[in-house]
């Protein structure tokens, strides 16, 4: 899955401005993550499409990279995510970041983005300990 980060200055109306940029071109956030310093922040999008997204970022004047994640099912009950990061634990694959995207609130899967520092060695890892990797297509069902 695709992620897209985006380098905003940290000054009021920074993060309002972008968000219009993609409202007014009707792009559905489907995850957000938010990460900043003194000077700048990093906000990290999932979206239905990628490269429009992408586009519109780029025409709006937005510096903007995609990144390779993982979209992953966790069990919505308690130790759920312990679980999965048991599996990647045990692998000695680095979390490097995540955060949630949203889902169905009836659902009893909840749904986390990771960056690790090995993809191919963690979604191998996941799959053969029967953990769902989401196909960037599979967003629009959620």
């Amino acid at each position: 899955m695709k992620q897209i980060s985006i380098f905003l200055e940290n000054k009021p109306g920074c993060l309002y401005e972008m968000t219009k940029a993609l409202a007014d071109n009707n792009i559905d956030l489907r995850g957000l993550s938010l990460a900043e310093t003194s000077d700048f922040g990093i906000v990290r999008l999932i979206v239905d499409d990628v490269l429009g997204t992408a586009t519109v970022l780029k025409d709006a004047g937005f510096v903007s990279s995609l990144t390779d994640v993982l979209a992953v099912e966790v069990p919505n009950v308690p130790g759920g995510l312990s679980k999965v990061l048991a599996i990647l634990h045990d692998q000695e694959i680095n979390v490097e970041y995540m955060y949630a995207i949203l889902g169905n609130k009836k659902s009893e899967t909840a749904y986390m983005i990771f960056r690790v520092n090995d993809n191919a060695k963690a979604e191998t890892a996941l799959k053969n300990s029967g953990v769902k990797i989401m196909e960037q297509e599979e967003l629009s069902a959620l």
